[in-house]
């Protein structure tokens, strides 16, 4: 599928926002008890920004920190589980096994992958890939998605 809209962010309060926005989107679309959303973007680029402000948009008020060293975060919401992954410092996809990744397939739950590419073949394919470019000052961000809820999610956040 194609990638269906592309937003200009400004600042990092744009940034908030539409990851608030994304966060209420994928909170109501309907389908598989798994959400799976991919990251992408350069280090700094907004990736942990954009799911601070996700979080926050599911009704979130504590501190989210990168999960850089602990690889996930979890986060609860009545009962919904959202779990941050960042990759960044996995050295094998194969140490998806050792932390349980098959485990927390096993939810129902929203999966939000910075720096998939190094779970490469341990992950499962998105229902939406989020691509954050460097803009001058500003960001691009781009979305394709790849499964009905990922265009469910998409066509909703158009209209948000």
């Amino acid at each position: 599928m194609s990638i269906l809209i592309n937003i200009h962010i400004a600042q990092e309060h744009d940034m908030l926002a539409l990851g608030a926005r994304l966060g209420g989107c994928v909170a109501s679309a309907s389908g598989k008890p798994c959400t799976v959303i991919f990251l992408h973007g350069e280090l700094g680029a907004g990736k942990t920004t954009l799911v601070r402000g996700f979080l926050g948009g599911m009704g979130y008020h504590g501190k989210v920190k990168s999960p850089t060293y602990t690889l996930v975060e979890p986060y609860q919401f009545g009962a919904r589980q959202v779990y941050h992954f960042d990759l960044y410092r996995l050295t094998d996809p194969q140490e998806l096994e050792y932390i349980g990744l098959r485990d927390f397939l096993e939810n129902a739950a929203i999966f939000l992958v910075e720096w998939p590419e190094r779970g490469a073949g341990h992950l499962p394919p998105p229902d939406l890939d989020i691509y954050i470019d460097y803009a001058n000052a500003a960001r691009q961000v781009s979305f394709a998605p790849h499964t009905i809820i990922g265009v469910e999610i998409v066509a909703q956040l158009n209209t948000a």
